[in-house]
């Protein structure tokens, strides 16, 4: 029971020194992800709306952009989210300067949700340069994202 006792211990001694350890290193976090920004671009409504599609100005799709697109719609507080989302950065580096990845976050961006019915997430919207855009909902692995982008963004 004592060996039990201080396995507990030194535990909790070992969780609240990596908080204490990480937590002073929320001063050189900006520093840092400056360095290492994401390739993946966070979208709001006007972004959206200069970039994507003017939705207040034609009902007709007509994608604006130059390279095809994803946009992942997320919440941090999703757990398949936080799965895809390495994935998506991934591919944004590999496919760079081919496509264009985007994020939408469903909790700030409540009208962009809407507009692709983002009822669950994680939910993808696949962009090609002409044509409609395909909706995968839900998590996948990162091979069925390249075969999308593959035979649907890029062929």
């Amino acid at each position: 029971m004592r060996k039990v006792f201080v396995f507990i211990l030194f535990a909790l001694f070992a969780c609240v020194n990596f908080q204490t350890i990480t937590a002073g290193n929320s001063d050189n976090d900006s520093t840092q992800q400056d360095k290492n920004a994401s390739p993946v671009i966070e979208m709001n409504k006007a972004m959206f709306i200069k970039d994507v599609f003017d939705y207040e100005k034609s009902k007709d799709w007509k994608y604006l952009g130059n390279k095809p697109a994803i946009i992942d719609f997320y919440a941090n507080w999703c757990g398949p989210c936080r799965v895809t989302m390495p994935i998506m950065k991934e591919l944004a580096e590999e496919y760079a300067g081919k496509i264009v990845v985007y994020k939408v976050n469903v909790d700030k961006e409540k009208e962009l949700a809407a507009l692709f019915n983002a009822s669950s997430i994680p939910l993808f919207v696949f962009i090609p340069m002409e044509g409609e855009p395909q909706v995968f909902r839900g998590a996948a692995d990162k091979a069925t994202y390249q075969k999308i982008i593959d035979e649907f963004l890029l062929k």
